[in-house]
């Protein structure tokens, strides 16, 4: 099946999805792979990998499932795990809470909401979202428990904070891309300007709609507080002295710089030995793991280094369940993508091309709410953006920036089942996935159209 008649079997088989993980609590594991192989089938992937008369081999929908599955484990899968570890190292030694502490002196008690946001925003322009939220998620959880704030408040303003910069500012790979793609790769600090400044209003919105969506909606761990009530001052008193902020930062900031470094070495073009070692130690795997190697220091000098086998036993058993679910959005993600339905809402794209800054924007929120990847509906809008851009008045230095930037706002819009940072928001923010699609995919709307608002508002006055 391909054209209108699938896009609309693709739209029956989210909203299945949704009610099969939501009204019928049937596991989001389970409901997902159900829900892709049922697509995979519908959409004309076949049972077995079929040669064709020239020798291109198309694989069969088992195989594309398992390279789904596979590929979220190679993607992300040992950074979500490093990540947690680095969280659990953290958490156990107090380092948390010496970390929350140095944030409130700096914003004040008052705003953790927008302290945590804006955290999250700056760490996610050189580090991909879901690595930050796993690694900034210890330091909002340790807010939560300093300041009294809500759980889900927090969660959203992280997640929100992290996908802004994730989307618009280079050098993330998606507006790197998109921009080289429009033939702007020359106007970079353009790119990164503008990006900064669209940025503004999607988490002005973000916070405002975490405010109000944090008094409605309680996570397990807010639920469980009000069950066991401990003072902050209490739980810092359970671990008797705190590190220093240097050793507690430092498993998070240094993988931060590390990450940062690989990204200004190919921006500047740094050959050689530099550049190999700081493509090597930017590498997030590798970037991490030196994250956990100062996690385990850290724990020692705490003197628990008789618990290292426990806490890092209960970190994976934490994780397992995190990561199954990612990986079959995953597995969702390279389904569609197997199928014609990417392909025809390419095909199609000239139906929305009298839009203006919308049809960007509109094309790339289509892609993203397709298949879960921002980067793919990035790199996808702004390859079909490239020949319009005469015909549609935005050849200009300026006005391609604004496409990137449109193309970002789509790409955030909206976060649900099939895009892993959905999962790792929900299930490190300790929500149902019920509870994901009042919070995570609501805040992703919210962000993607303030933007857009805002970036047609420019596109009056910049051309």
């Amino acid at each position: 099946m391909t054209g209108v008649p699938f896009l609309i079997v693709f739209i029956v088989a989210i909203v299945a999805m949704i009610l099969m993980i939501s009204k019928f609590k049937i596991h989001p594991f389970l409901s997902i792979l159900l829900v892709s192989l049922v697509l995979g089938v519908i959409g004309g992937i076949p049972f077995a990998a079929v040669t064709d008369a020239e020798g291109n081999v198309t694989d069969g929908i088992a195989t594309v499932i398992g390279n789904g599955f596979s590929s979220t484990f190679t993607s992300i899968g040992i950074v979500i795990i490093f990540g947690a570890m680095i969280g659990t190292f953290l958490e156990a030694t107090g380092a948390a809470l010496k970390l929350a502490d140095l944030v409130i002196k700096v914003v004040g008690p008052k705003h953790p909401e927008l302290a945590i946001e804006l955290m999250g925003w700056v760490v996610s322009i050189p580090v991909f979202c879901d690595s930050g939220f796993v690694v900034l998620n210890p330091i909002r959880k340790a807010l939560v428990k300093r300041t009294g704030a809500s759980s889900v408040a927090m969660t959203m303003c992280l997640s929100a904070g992290l996908y802004a910069s994730h989307v618009f500012i280079p050098p993330t790979p998606g507006p790197i891309a998109a921009a080289n793609t429009l033939g702007i790769g020359n106007h970079m600090l353009l790119v990164m300007g503008f990006g900064a400044l669209v940025s503004i209003p999607a988490l002005a919105g973000a916070y405002f709609f975490a405010k109000h969506i944090g008094k409605k909606v309680k996570s397990k761990d807010e639920l469980e507080a009000e069950e066991t009530v401990q003072t902050y001052e209490e739980l810092v008193k359970s671990y008797g002295k705190l590190p220093s902020g240097l050793m507690s930062l430092a498993p998070i900031l240094v993988p931060i710089l590390l990450m940062a470094l690989s990204n200004v070495s190919s921006i500047l073009g740094w050959t050689g030995a530099l550049s190999t070692a700081c493509i090597f130690l930017g590498t997030p795997i590798i970037a991490l793991a030196v994250g956990v190697l100062l996690g385990i220091i850290l724990s020692v000098q705490s003197k628990l280094t008789e618990q290292l086998y426990d806490l890092t036993n209960d970190t994976l058993k934490t994780v397992g369940p995190i990561l199954f679910v990612t990986a079959a959005g995953g597995v969702l993600g390279k389904v569609i993508a197997a199928t014609s339905l990417v392909n025809f809402i390419t095909d199609n794209a000239n139906v929305l091309e009298p839009i203006g800054i919308f049809f960007p924007f509109l094309l790339a929120a289509i892609l993203k709410t397709a298949q879960g990847s921002s980067t793919v509906a990035i790199t996808t809008t702004a390859g079909i953006m490239a020949p319009l851009m005469g015909a549609l008045g935005m050849a200009s230095p300026v006005m391609s920036a604004l496409c990137v930037m449109a193309i970002g706002a789509g790409a955030m819009t909206v976060s649900h089942a099939n895009d892993s940072y959905f999962w790792v928001v929900t299930n490190f923010g300790e929500m149902t996935p019920e509870q994901g699609y009042k919070t995570q995919t609501m805040v992703t709307l919210v962000e993607g159209l303030c933007s857009i608002a805002f970036i047609f508002v420019l596109s009056l006055f910049f051309h």
